[in-house]
């Protein structure tokens, strides 16, 4: 029919004596089917929550979450002057989805507890019907069977059931009852349901020490394609780690055996995913404490019956004996961000709390995700928005977003290939009607302190001036804080001169803050050596946050470090000093003191000695004595100075003992470390220490050439003699063939032929000795 035109009627019932119908509140009956075509669930999500301590108990059923529909809680108004269960307790009534095997959600949370799980796991979830019904659960976006949706009017009523589906698409999504679906979504009966990538959750199975919810290589990551396009040549290259794999690429790590092949897949999980730092879970909700006070009773709902059916009921008021709730007369007194309560009355504006950081119990295990957002510059925020609204909502970001999906799925990523990322540049309204969803991205270089608004636009089309009615204006703290680094050497200050020290810097953020200190950073290296120059670079900007430094001389030293995230047009986004590093000489542990001439050595002849500190650093000193065996003592030959060699030459025979010593330079102690070499002979006359023996001519030679043999003592000094000997190899042996002499040279002319062995003996001349050194030649031959 036409209100405005009352001829054009369509037949229709009336709602006389069906009352109940329209306003969905009587009790239908329920049902507790076998999930048809069940498979095995491989949702690792329950596990990990167990293994973490979240989950009190382990699953009832391998891989399967549970949910009770439903359960209620009453939570009392920002602006209740006493608190829930006193008198005079302003309060609101909530319907809840708990979770009974997570304590903190056993009786339920507004809005419910965050369901996530990996992409493409086959996910289960045991769900009773408990309270009043009717009461399904429909899984928002997702593309389950029928019986597995929830929609009220082709699944049944729970009883209970286990839901089971497979999600496809990495993104954002929300579940809710979907009977009274009004009533019940606006009364609480809802929760994010988020799908993450395929290896998250496995990934901390497979290694604990990776956090919850992050992926095998520790980061976490949304869908998104930030390639150019026709319309945006440059893409988004202002987020790094982009993986622009294609969703059917080969996972690297298949097969690879430095890979844990745990969390390999066929296909790359991370192809066309970006990473985040930064996650900010954004939902909206308002409140109209009327329906608060008066909904949950079936007969405030009634419409009344009018005269003409199905054409003059009336469904703006009945005053009957019950009083009346009309469900299109929704005037929000309240407003919510993610359960969050803005402290402001209707017309006002508002914002919530800075701080507020989703527990990680009602996140599916997740730490660190926020409401009132805390970040660094640099780091890529990911901001997941739901408008849970019975309003439509305009929303408007102080800075420049990337929107990359709507309603869980992400632009330009295939099969959905006709749409792109783009760019919402800050202070544009964004426009967003019940029950959508977006993801966007945020990256900037300059600090920011402000609010992104939420205005709540009067659905039911009441305008003022030709304007929608904006029945409040709700605000979320967005602070994005400079880059703070700290610096720590791997040794403590002071250290020795020719010590390795590798300094190392962190982005470590401002203590007590929520915001991770994960992200793409660089760093910068700088040293000031004190002598004027200044501070000079080291090491330039590089993702490499080590700088190891081989001090070589003492002093002290000012280490300098900047950061900037990658890819920051600024200078530098933060920076650290460590003053007065000190290089300090620390004293020797030992010393070694060796000569260029091994003892003895005649009188008149040059001795270096060398002196070589063992251990310490620094700058030494050194200082040089001998003794000659007179009596005197240990007499000063070589004062303290840098060098550590003393040149000697000894004028007279003797027994000598060198001593040197060592100390840091400025030094008051006498001495650190010493060291003596004793009884170093000098001699009149010092034997050889070897001999050498040539020919004038080469083996072989003819019989009757005469051939020379000269022999030239080795080391030593005096006047040498020689004794020659040759052996003819018929069984006599070596014959001497001249005695000792001074003569060095012996001439042979062989009679006959063979092979001739030849012996050559020196000594000092007029000494005892049999020999004090010998040569051969062997195979000599005479053909």
């Amino acid at each position: 029919m036409s209100a405005t035109t009352p001829a054009n009627i369509i037949t229709r019932w009336s709602i006389a004596g069906m009352e109940g119908m329209w306003v969905k509140m009587w009790d239908p009956p329920t049902e507790s089917p076998a999930t048809p075509d069940m498979v095995a669930p491989t949702n690792p999500v329950p596990e990990v929550l167990f293994a973490a301590g979240i989950a009190n108990i382990a699953p009832t059923a391998p891989h399967t979450m549970s949910l009770d529909v439903m359960h209620g809680i009453t939570i009392a108004t920002w602006d209740s002057p006493v608190p829930v269960g006193q008198p005079g307790a302003k309060v609101l009534e909530y319907f809840t989805i708990p979770n009974p095997d997570i304590p903190a959600a056993i009786i339920g949370t507004f809005p419910g507890t965050t369901v996530r799980m990996p992409n493409g796991c086959v996910f289960h979830c045991a769900t009773s019907g408990k309270g009043p019904p009717p009461h399904t659960i429909h899984w928002h976006g997702m593309e389950p069977t029928p019986m597995n949706d929830g929609v009220g009017h082709c699944s049944m009523e729970l009883g209970s059931y286990t839901y089971q589906w497979q999600p496809n698409f990495i993104g954002t999504y929300f579940y809710h009852c979907h009977r009274n679906t009004m009533q019940h979504f606006e009364f609480g009966l809802y929760g994010l349901l988020l799908v993450e990538p395929a290896d998250t959750y496995f990934a901390t199975l497979a290694d604990p020490s990776i956090p919850i919810g992050h992926c095998r290589d520790g980061k976490r990551r949304i869908a998104a394609n930030l390639a150019p396009t026709t319309a945006n040549p440059a893409g988004f290259p202002q987020f790094p780690g982009w993986n622009s794999n294609p969703r059917d690429a080969a996972d690297p790590w298949k097969g690879d055996p430095t890979k844990n092949q745990a969390v390999a897949f066929l296909t790359d999980p991370h192809a066309q995913t970006v990473p985040y730092d930064v996650e900010g879970l954004w939902v909206f909700d308002d409140r109209d404490s009327n329906w608060s006070q008066n909904a949950s009773h079936a007969h405030n709902g009634y419409p009344r019956a009018g005269n003409t059916p199905g054409y003059d009921d009336d469904f703006a008021r009945n005053p009957g004996v019950n009083g009346f709730l009309a469900f299109n007369d929704y005037g929000a007194d309240y407003w919510f961000v993610t359960g969050v309560p803005v402290p402001g009355h209707k017309g006002e504006t508002a914002a919530i709390p800075p701080g507020i950081v989703v527990p990680a119990e009602l996140n599916s295990g997740i730490s660190g995700s926020q409401v009132s957002i805390e970040a660094y510059v640099g780091q890529t925020i990911l901001i997941r928005c739901l408008d849970a609204a019975y309003n439509n909502c305009e929303y408007s970001f102080p800075v420049d977003i990337v929107i990359v999906a709507w309603d869980g799925r992400a632009l330009g990523v295939p099969p959905f290939g006709f749409n792109e990322a783009y760019l919402v540049p800050a202070n544009t309204p964004i426009y967003v009607s019940v029950g959508r969803r977006f993801d966007a991205l945020i990256r900037v270089f300059s600090p920011v302190s402000t609010v992104a608004t939420c205005k709540f636009i009067d659905t039911r089309g009441a305008q003022i001036a030709g304007q929608e009615v904006v029945t409040f204006t709700a605000q979320v703290p967005i602070n994005i804080s400079p880059l703070t680094v700290t610096v720590t050497p791997s040794v403590a200050s002071p250290q020795p001169a020719n010590n390795p020290i590798t300094f190392t810097a962190a982005m470590t953020g401002n203590p007590g803050s929520q915001a991770p200190t994960t992200g793409y950073f660089e760093y910068r290296f700088y040293l000031n050596e004190g002598t004027g120059a200044g501070f000079v670079l080291q090491q330039d900007f590089s993702p490499a946050a080590t700088w190891t430094w081989t001090p070589a001389s003492t002093g002290s030293y000012d280490v300098f470090v900047e950061v900037r995230a990658t890819g920051s047009p600024n200078f530098r986004d933060g920076y650290k000093a460590v003053f007065a590093y000190e290089i300090l000489s620390t004293p020797a542990t030992g010393l070694t003191l060796v000569s260029d001439k091994a003892s003895p050595q005649a009188a008149g002849s040059l001795v270096t000695f060398t002196a070589t500190q063992q251990g310490g650093s620094g700058t030494m000193e050194y200082r040089f004595y001998v003794n000659d065996g007179s009596g005197a003592g240990f007499v000063l030959a070589q004062a303290y100075g840098p060098s550590n060699t003393f040149a000697w030459t000894p004028a007279a025979t003797g027994n000598y003992d060198v001593f040197a010593e060592v100390r840091v330079v400025g030094s008051a102690v006498d001495r650190d470390a010493f060291k003596a070499v004793n009884f170093f002979q000098i001699m009149s006359a010092v034997p050889p220490t070897g001999l050498d023996v040539t020919s004038n001519v080469a083996s072989p030679q003819a019989p009757g050439t005469p051939i020379s043999f000269t022999a030239a003592a080795v080391g030593g000094s005096g006047t040498f003699e020689y004794r020659f000997y040759l052996n003819d190899g018929s069984g006599a042996g070596f014959i001497e063939t001249r005695g000792y002499s001074t003569v060095d040279t012996w001439t042979w002319t062989p009679a006959a032929t063979g092979n001739y062995d030849l012996f050559v003996e020196v000594r000092l001349q007029g000494t005892s000795a049999l020999r004090d050194a010998f040569k051969a030649i062997y195979f000599y031959q005479i053909l």
